[in-house]
């Protein structure tokens, strides 16, 4: 600790960044402060009360600091070194999940509403997002047979076309066949956006309409139809909020802790109405200011949008300063507030009510996931003696078919579980034939011949698909490249033996033992991303093959159509009239690749 006091008593009382060390290098936490000084000697001079903050000082044997010119230039600053080093020791969110949102283009002359999950700024409208307990499918179901909108995503030129089965079961009004004009369609597009906006008055009525039409005619199965959508349209009515009004869009974000783990709850109100919600769990008891202000940041980092307020169950002191963050990172004012009393404090209540309901269900799910990740990794280390816990673990495989379209994977595992942001595919360049080892070698080389780039993590351990052989291949390339700080092993799959470099034998673990769970888990991960990769390249080859064979395909229609379609399966499933929609494809030759493929 002297090294550390000595350390602590040169910190400035500058704002800035903190980066906490463990002894092996690795960053294990990342933290903003106000005063450098005051921040840092806390950890080490305050008496620390919880036990996961206590692990984690213990483990400090280094710290370095950078000093920023004011507390919202620290925050921005931390949540980029959160994001880029994922600590051990904060919160992080490994939410891979994008949700969905309704568009409609209002560019087009007869436009329909479609699922995406990417907001872009094309001119589109968009409506969401829809978290668990509300389905945009049916929402786009509901106004598709209330307002006659077209389902289809046909690409309309002005040319007439015959009218499909929905003109005939009355639920589309036929713009292809010329049956609507654009000006008329806009009426219908209209009524359906101000319905997406929160007022569900008109559809309830058109819907309730059009049943009791259809009943009266004795088309009974068309009105019972309509009758499921009156009842699916009374689900979305009871979310409504009629307190806030049709135009308030905000995010209620609630924490929960048991002093083990913690929670966190996210409710979407978009136009007055629930949307959904999310829920997190973390491995760490401490919902302090730190941990709210890094869930922040970290959450809307991952958002597709931001919303005007954030409602949260926690005061926080640097309010300001987060948004003057959100300002400067998205160009958005965002208020956040934590309300005391009125509708806002029963959404907080709502929230909470969820996150301590799910903590409370997922406790076992999250102490056996924390057993195959992280516990798993620290038994590895002290099983396969290996020169440090292996936090970051890379996976590397080999894919081809008679040495044809050779493939390599990289997968990789941050604390025991998978990232799949860094994995990384090779092609095959300087190996003839099929020859796993030399191909295996070929991929490690040009691997770690990057670690002198900084912008290139450095792996703790390399695990290769394979036994002693690749193990011993894979080591040339290690002397050859003076490797000299990374553990490597591998894992035969036929017995599951793990071989090392420091031991001749092989060491096997029982079936059930979470350290041979977690090997083979990114052994299997890795051989599934080559092979994914073999076969999407082996399908693209096959395609481009039958393309020059087939007449009337020339040089240009060749690629627009790989470009469109990627691969054999790509246009096996495309319809005559998508086809027709790549420039350079008519009526005869649609029919003709239709007949091909």
């Amino acid at each position: 600790m002297n090294v550390l006091e000595e350390k602590i008593k040169l910190l400035p009382t500058n704002p800035g960044v903190y980066v906490m060390l463990d002894e092996n290098k690795n960053i294990i936490y990342v933290g903003k402060a106000k005063n450098l000084k005051n921040r840092v000697r806390q950890y080490f001079f305050n008496g620390v009360k919880n036990n996961k903050v206590l692990a984690m000082t213990k483990s400090i044997v280094d710290f370095y600091y950078i000093i920023t010119k004011t507390e919202v230039d620290a925050l921005s600053l931390e949540n980029n070194l959160i994001k880029k080093h994922q600590p051990k020791y904060n919160i992080l969110l490994k939410d891979d999940k994008t949700y969905p949102y309704l568009k409609i283009n209002l560019k087009e002359d007869f436009p329909t509403l479609t699922l995406t999950r990417k907001i872009k700024k094309d001119g589109a409208k968009y409506f969401g997002p829809f978290m668990n307990g509300t389905s945009p499918k049916e929402i786009i179901e509901i106004v598709n047979l209330a307002f006659s909108l077209r389902p289809c995503s046909i690409k309309l030129n002005g040319k007439k076309r015959k009218e499909c089965l929905n003109f005939h079961l009355k639920k589309c009004d036929a713009p292809c066949a010329l049956k609507i004009t654009p000006k008329e369609y806009k009426i219908k597009v209209d009524k359906a956006i101000d319905f997406l906006n929160g007022n569900d008055k008109e559809i309830e009525k058109i819907l309730t309409d059009k049943m009791m039409a259809f009943a009266e005619k004795e088309e009974f199965n068309i009105a019972l139809k309509y009758k499921e959508k009156l009842q699916s349209l009374q689900k979305i009515k009871e979310k409504k909020l009629a307190e806030l009004g049709k135009l308030i869009d905000l995010d209620v974000i609630c924490f929960y802790t048991n002093n083990i783990y913690s929670s966190a709850n996210v409710l979407v109100v978009r136009k007055g109405r629930i949307l959904g919600s999310n829920n997190f769990s973390f491995n760490n008891p401490i919902l302090d200011e730190d941990a709210i202000r890094q869930f922040l940041t970290g959450y809307y980092n991952l958002a597709e949008e931001i919303p005007s307020e954030i409602v949260i169950s926690e005061e926080l002191l640097e309010r300001e300063n987060i948004e003057e963050y959100f300002f400067n990172a998205f160009n958005k004012k965002v208020k956040i507030v934590s309300p005391k009393k009125g509708l806002k404090k029963s959404l907080v209540e709502m929230g909470r009510e969820n996150a301590t309901d799910y903590l409370e269900n997922i406790n076992t799910k999250i102490k056996h996931k924390e057993d195959m990740t992280v516990i798993a990794c620290q038994k590895l280390k002290e099983l396969l003696k290996l020169s440090k816990y292996p936090r970051r673990m890379e996976c590397y495989d080999i894919s081809n078919i008679s040495g044809v379209d050779k493939v390599g994977s990289m997968v990789v595992f941050i604390d025991g579980e998978k990232d799949k942001n860094l994995y990384r595919r090779f092609k095959i360049k300087t190996v003839e034939g099929a020859n796993d080892f030399e191909s295996l070698k070929e991929v490690l080389r040009r691997r770690l011949s990057r670690l002198a780039d900084e912008n290139f993590a450095k792996p703790d351990l390399i695990i290769i698909d394979g036994g002693k052989g690749q193990l011993s291949s894979i080591k040339q390339v290690f002397d050859e490249l003076n490797i000299t700080d990374i553990d490597l092993i591998s894992l035969a799959e036929r017995e599951e033996e793990i071989f090392t470099l420091y031991k001749k034998e092989s060491i096997k673990l029982p079936k059930s033992d979470y350290c041979l769970r977690l090997l083979q888990r990114i052994r299997d991960e890795a051989h599934r991303f080559a092979l994914t990769y073999h076969q999407t390249l082996r399908s693209k080859r096959m395609l481009s093959s039958k393309l020059d064979d087939t007449p009337g395909v020339g040089k240009k229609t060749k690629a627009l159509l790989l470009e469109r379609f990627k691969d054999v399966e790509g246009i096996k499933k495309a319809t005559k009239e998508e086809l027709m929609e790549v420039s350079g494809i008519g009526k005869t030759l649609a029919e003709t690749l239709k007949e091909i493929f």
